[in-house]
Order: C-alpha cells, then sequence, then structure tokens
C-alpha cells in the first residue's frame, strides 16, 4: 500500500491545489498529457463539489503499483448533506448548480472505475481510479 496525499478542502482555491498535486502525481507515474487533463478535470468536479455542496473536505490520492497496472486512486469524502437521489445526479445534463451538468458522470466517463457512496445527512464518499494505458 503507497502513502495517500490528502488536500482539505475549505476554499475555492484547494480546488486549485488538489487539482495540481493530482496532475503531478499523475505525470510521476507515466500518464500522458491527454489522461493527465482527464484526471485533472476529474479532480475539479470533485473538488468544487465538496466546496459547493459539503462546505469542507477531502481529496487523498494513492498510486496503485500492482505488477500488472499502474494507476491513481482519489477518493473525496465529505460530511456533508450527502446526495439524496444518487441515481438522478448521475443522468447526464443534471445540475443543482446551474453549471455545465458535466458533473458526476463526467467524472465517470474520465475515469475507469468510479464508486459513489452517499447517505443522506451524513456525507459522500467518491472514489475513482485511472489506470495507465
Amino acid at each position: 500500500m503507497n502513502p495517500q496525499s490528502c488536500v482539505n478542502i475549505q476554499k475555492e482555491w484547494d480546488i486549485v491545489g488538489a487539482r495540481q498535486l493530482g496532475r503531478d502525481i499523475a505525470r510521476k507515474i507515466g500518464f500522458g498529457t491527454v489522461d493527465q487533463a482527464r484526471i485533472a478535470t476529474a479532480i475539479s468536479e470533485l473538488a468544487r463539489n465538496i466546496y459547493l455542496y459539503a462546505e469542507t473536505g477531502q481529496i487523498c490520492f494513492e498510486v496503485i503499483d500492482n505488477m500488472d497496472h499502474k494507476g491513481i486512486s482519489m477518493v473525496a469524502i465529505d460530511n456533508g448533506p450527502g446526495i439524496d437521489d444518487v441515481s438522478k445526479v448521475m443522468e447526464d445534463g443534471y445540475s443543482t448548480s446551474g453549471g455545465l451538468g458535466a458533473g458526476l458522470p463526467g467524472v465517470k466517463r474520465l475515469m475507469d472505475d468510479f464508486d459513489l457512496q452517499s447517505e443522506a445527512g451524513k456525507g459522500t464518499r467518491i472514489k475513482a481510479v485511472k489506470w495507465v494505458r
């Protein structure tokens, strides 16, 4: 198990910090520029959701280095209001913030593995993994 690097998300500027850290890790483990951009976009979306809806939370990164696979795991955790209707937020074009609506479905498309767990009133945990091709 590799050590985790975490970024606390409390203010808008933290979104940039999380994005930069994730992109740096991705570059170091061998992702090309296109996948680095995909990862950075996914991080931005996850961090922005924490900032907008939960106010505080964190994104943790971990390098996955199995014998045949190398990748980056990102876990976004918050203790915010949670998501009432997970299937609704996973619909393309759905947006509660008036944004572009790429949202969580966009994160799922950009990454290889995606897992969302949320409980109303308790918070949300999203894990996303991208594998080096």
